[in-house]
């Protein structure tokens, strides 16, 4: 039995979903990497291999809200908020963000594998996280910096740390180090965005959308001035690599849900936790050109689990 101050197991197992949640967009994040990065491979151009998974995800979000009555309504206020300046263009753009963590997977991931991959988007989604919950951008509103958080955020960074240790890091071109920080920057505000777009709609589903055709639409220009110039690879036979998108649509609408219930820093280090340990299993079963040190992986996991920890934990204290 629960006293007053202590949370009653019903309550506890409530707050943790969401971060529960958030590590599952983690995952799912890990698998579309390396989906994607085995398709940008497979057709020797990142770019087509981006396009194609955000038109397929596209597609998908295209008939789920024509087919569904949530979906029509949560554009019909989309339609009547834009028409009444209720919903700022910038909040329209996430996809833009979406677009260059698709298109960086299918650059990179094929060659430095989806953890090295990870722990670089985990630096710049981290440090982006905290402050953007700081500024206010989070549609949770203003987040203090506590000090769990900030070692939440050290511990994260450690993690990162521990994984460029390696010698994989002398092997793989600098740019290929440097993208994932920016992509990582870009998933924190793109999550803020899509999240900010979902309290305005009401609807998880509309802001995927709206993400969805920002992300094919800037990737699909780049592709028509692109292709042509550097050519692609024959589209390859494996039906799995065409599974991004669909992915995509997943993790997407679920972070546009729990961004405005537990801010994007928590939401970024529950994912960046899924981030890791969907990549060190990947790379475990589908090593990439160049594979990475398992133990140092497993370690880099731990220290992450410990600073999610620590800032969930955090996060309730603040309350």
């Amino acid at each position: 039995m629960s006293t007053p101050d202590q949370p009653s197991p019903s309550r506890r197992a409530r707050g943790l979903a969401p971060v529960a949640g958030a590590i599952a967009v983690g995952v799912l994040t890990a698998i579309q990497s390396r989906l994607n990065g085995g398709l940008g491979a497979a057709l020797d151009n990142a770019i087509v291999a981006a396009v194609i998974s955000f038109g397929s995800g596209l597609a998908i979000m295209v008939a789920l809200a024509a087919a569904l009555p949530a979906g029509r309504a949560g554009v019909a206020r989309l339609v009547r908020g834009v028409r009444a300046r209720d919903i700022p263009w910038w909040i329209l753009i996430g996809g833009a963000a979406g677009a260059l963590t698709v298109g960086s997977q299918g650059a990179v991931v094929g060659v430095i594998g989806t953890a090295l991959f990870t722990v670089g988007v985990v630096a710049g989604q981290t440090l982006s996280g905290l402050i953007l919950d700081r500024v206010g951008y989070s549609p949770a509103g203003v987040t203090a910096v506590t000090v769990p958080r900030v070692v939440g955020v050290a511990l994260a960074l450690a993690a990162v740390t521990v994984s460029l240790t390696g010698g994989t890091v002398a092997q793989a071109p600098l740019w290929m180090l440097l993208l994932p920080l920016l992509v990582g920057a870009g998933l924190a505000w793109q999550q803020a965005t899509n999240g900010r777009l979902q309290r305005a709609t009401a609807s998880a589903m509309t802001a995927t959308l709206v993400n969805f055709v920002g992300g094919t639409v800037v990737l699909g220009a780049i592709a028509l001035v692109q292709a042509p110039l550097v050519g692609v690879a024959p589209l390859p036979a494996d039906p799995w690599l065409y599974l991004g998108g669909a992915i995509g649509v997943a993790y997407i609408a679920l972070s546009a849900a729990l961004a405005p219930r537990i801010g994007v820093l928590l939401l970024s280090l529950g994912s960046v936790l899924g981030m890791l340990v969907g990549s060190l299993a990947l790379d475990l079963l589908w090593p990439p050109a160049v594979p990475p040190s398992p133990v140092r992986s497993a370690i880099t996991v731990a220290v992450a689990c410990v600073g999610v920890t620590i800032a969930a934990v955090g996060r309730r204290s603040a309350r």
